[in-house]
């Protein structure tokens, strides 16, 4: 199997990526007990040397969920009539969801607010509590 892509710093050598092949489900013709046309794509990124010890434990705590008790990370696709079809279909959902869980998001800086945003927080309170003041003390 081919190299697999995933972006500039990453690709998966083709070695590493299992294939297996089922028969579909739902509704079908005459061909339906026939033909397997379901791709399910295997990848173990514990065990793959195309990560590098950070993005593999980034990877797996991200990715926690959706892999099997061996560690593999399984890719199904059944959308297309065709086993190729598929197989393309199942490589592109592996790079996406391996894509997706590899950005990191920005660290989030605190920040406060300037000295004139405080001023003219503290000078509107005053103000509300002014109006609210005056409201409050009728003699009827």
């Amino acid at each position: 199997m081919e190299d697999l892509r995933i972006g500039p710093r990453l690709t998966i050598p083709g070695e590493e990526l299992r294939v297996a092949f089922a028969r579909s489900g739902g509704p079908g013709g005459q061909k339906v007990n026939k033909a397997e046309t379901k791709v399910e794509l295997r990848w173990n990124p514990g065990e793959s040397g195309a990560l590098s010890d950070a993005d593999r434990r980034w990877l797996l705590t991200r990715l926690a969920a959706r892999l099997s008790t061996d560690g593999d990370l399984i890719v199904t696709s059944e959308r297309t009539r065709t086993q190729a079809q598929n197989r393309t279909d199942a490589r592109d959902k592996l790079a996406e969801l391996v894509r997706q869980a590899l950005v990191r998001p920005k660290r989030r800086r605190p920040t406060k607010p300037s000295r004139g945003a405080v001023e003219r927080r503290l000078k509107d309170k005053k103000h509300r509590a002014k109006l609210k003041e005056t409201r409050a003390h009728r003699d009827e």
